[in-house]
């Protein structure tokens, strides 16, 4: 038994007219190359167990409030009880995210997993974590398991859930030495893990719309330093 703790566009390329638009939007919030974030910030996980240039702090908006989710989306396998409760889903837990947070050039936000079910819930690894376009297509931003300035991810750890207790994970946008053209999503879909119940939380007037890559620490009780 696990230890028990009391305690989401397209890969849009805009039209021709947009493309324009975008580069100078990018440029206007970078100074540089239109990253969010500098390159090859945010450390790698050395064992993988899941799936722009900076702009100075004083030029973006200030950050802002978590949105809602617009809708639950259905779980990519089977769920563990067959019904849902109310906002609950049929897995029993529900993620929540954060408040979007800014240090300098990068960005990241909390996301939190609640037991809202009856039962004690196992949880064990990371956050599905999946951008999405307009369409609600999936776009292809890639989701390392692994930290970021915001802290060092200290890899999974199993914990029996219970009901209403939580647990948290930090998921921040980063770019890579590489870098390339930024993919514009709409929505990042949230889940507690890919075979549970997931939510669409929309990313409307947030420059974090903007991404190359995403790390994710695992979920833990307390949140990585």
């Amino acid at each position: 038994m696990g230890e028990r703790v009391r305690i989401r566009a397209r890969l849009r390329r805009p039209a021709p007219a947009a493309v324009l638009l975008t580069a100078l939007a990018a440029t206007a919030l970078t100074g540089c190359s239109g990253f969010l974030v500098p390159a090859g910030e945010g450390e790698r996980s050395p064992t993988p167990s899941a799936t722009a240039p900076g702009v100075h702090a004083d030029t973006l908006p200030p950050p802002s409030a978590a949105p809602a989710p617009t809708a639950d989306v259905p779980a990519q396998g089977p769920d563990p009880s067959p019904t849902a409760t109310g906002q609950c889903p049929a897995s029993g837990a529900v993620v929540t995210m954060g408040e979007v947070q800014a240090v300098m050039m990068s960005r990241a936000v909390v996301l939190t997993l609640t037991n809202c079910g009856t039962k004690p819930y196992r949880v064990v690894g990371y956050p599905s974590v999946q951008a999405l376009g307009e369409d609600g297509e999936r776009l292809p931003v890639k989701v390392n398991p692994a930290g970021s300035t915001f802290g060092r991810d200290q890899g999974p750890k199993e914990v029996l859930l219970d009901p209403g207790l939580t647990v948290r994970s930090m998921l921040a946008w980063v770019s890579t030495k590489e870098g390339g053209e930024l993919v514009m999503a709409d929505a990042l879909e949230l889940a507690a893990a890919p075979d549970a119940g997931a939510r669409v939380y929309p990313l409307e007037g947030h420059d974090i719309r903007y991404m190359d890559e995403l790390n994710v620490t695992a979920w833990r009780a307390e949140l990585p330093e």
